[in-house]
């Protein structure tokens, strides 16, 4: 196993919103907001980054936290919001994607299921601490390049479309290489990429600049935690910037 996920969702949130009554979305946006601010605080502090993938469910690749590390996160963000209750699922693949799955698969078994304060199913595969401490996780930190520049032809509405239509691009090609892409906001995104190689998403990337008639920066960071690696990952990022600068153009580089 490379790769240990969890996948944290609100239970129950649709019907949830109903009883708030009609005139809600002002309040719902200011608590997923919250509980987004909440969750990324109290990860943080584990050396973990959290990635939204519907506001009322989240990912964060977990290495190096145990069973009890996610006991205590959840004893947390359930004491911040006690009207709500929030599950943590965990799973460990070969690849971010396996990892999902499993995650996926353990909430359909109520299996390595923490929600409130109670564990749920077997757990037998998460010790006191996470057997892949000294597993390399693998970050890509992606920016579209110059699109300040969208500014001179397209209105800020038009730019945002084709930040999207990159989005959608990047998570569809790179899912097919079992790999997971996340919207940080802005033109960036984060694409958890373990095994794939450096020529592979060059390739990726190329193949997308030539449909929408852009081009990416591509910082790639490795770590042990997932904190670490989007350190590297944007370290990365912001090297390629200075290169330019110095008149190098050199679109992907690592750090380790």
């Amino acid at each position: 196993m490379n790769i240990q996920i969890t996948i944290i969702k609100i239970e129950g949130y649709g019907p949830w919103t109903l009883v708030l009554g009609s005139d809600r979305e002002a309040k719902l946006q200011m608590l997923q907001a919250q509980i987004y601010h909440d969750l990324q605080y109290l990860f943080s502090k584990y050396n973990c980054l959290v990635f939204f993938n519907r506001f009322d469910e989240y990912f964060v690749i977990t290495n190096t936290l145990s069973l009890e590390d996610h006991v205590s996160v959840i004893k947390e963000i359930s004491i911040k919001h006690p009207n709500l209750c929030i599950s943590f699922t965990i799973g460990n693949g070969k690849t971010p994607l396996d990892a999902n799955i499993q995650a996926y698969q353990a909430r359909k078994n109520e299996k390595f299921l923490v929600k409130k304060f109670q564990i749920y199913g077997e757990i037998n595969n998460l010790s006191v601490s996470s057997s892949l401490t000294d597993k390399k996780v693998k970050i890509l930190h992606i920016d579209i390049n110059d699109s300040s520049g969208f500014g001179n032809h397209l209105s800020p509405y038009e730019s945002t479309i084709t930040v999207m239509k990159s989005y959608v691009l990047l998570m569809d090609k790179f899912l097919k290489k079992n790999s997971l892409t996340f919207f940080l906001g802005g033109d960036n995104f984060m694409i958890i990429a373990d095994l794939i190689e450096k020529d592979e998403i060059s390739d990726l990337l190329n193949s997308i600049s030539d449909e929408l008639d852009i081009k990416f920066n591509c910082g790639i960071g490795f770590g042990r935690t997932s904190r670490e690696s989007a350190k590297n990952a944007t370290e990365a990022l912001d090297s390629i910037r200075k290169f330019r600068k110095k008149g190098q153009i050199i679109p992907i580089y690592e750090i380790k």
